[in-house]
């Protein structure tokens, strides 16, 4: 189970108190938990996958919640604001693609700067495979990630602008559909 630290914009998962398998020496962040990524390195992954493949925010958490084996999902509140970091930098170049989404690709810079930073990049990875390891085949992220992102699609409609009553029925509607087919399943 993921649970959002209040404020900060992570989640964690259970590892002991408030711990993830990379964090034992990292500085606390609200309420006493450990930040699943020290300052700066989920920069590092990010990069690594958008070197792989250019991908827009969503598809970014998705990967970095498969890589994890579901210990970690960012929110998007971690993940947007990272790439806009990594875009300022020019270690990543935004487009428009088909769905009008960004996609995000890396740059020659960005290749460059991971290079210049391959043992932290290296340690990284081995922790989140060391994450993924300890996580097991027990749980199932892509649940926890479906719930997250209904849970955030709500809330941007909610704060959108007052929702008018065909709205709020078509919503309403929506959600007692997938209601009525988990308990069929």
């Amino acid at each position: 189970m993921h649970r959002k630290v209040r404020g900060s914009g992570h989640y964690h998962a259970r590892f002991g108190a408030g711990h993830g398998p990379w964090d034992e020496d990292e500085p606390r962040g609200h309420g006493g938990r450990a930040r699943s990524f020290e300052y700066g390195k989920l920069r590092f992954v990010v990069l690594q996958l958008l070197g792989e493949k250019p991908s827009h925010g969503y598809q970014l958490i998705k990967a970095i919640e498969d890589k994890t084996g579901g210990a970690y999902v960012p929110s998007p509140g971690v993940v947007y604001p990272t790439l806009a970091l990594l875009e300022d930098l020019g270690y990543i170049v935004a487009g428009a693609a088909d769905d009008n989404r960004k996609h995000y690709k890396i740059s020659a810079a960005g290749r460059k700067y991971l290079l210049e930073n391959k043992a932290a990049v290296e340690h990284v990875n081995a922790r989140l495979s060391d994450s993924a390891a300890s996580r097991g085949a027990s749980d199932a992220p892509q649940i926890v990630r479906a719930m997250h992102n209904l849970k955030m699609a709500l809330r941007l409609k909610l704060a959108d602008s007052p929702l008018n009553a065909a709205q709020v029925q078509a919503i309403a509607a929506a959600l007692d559909a997938a209601a009525a087919t988990l308990e069929r399943i």
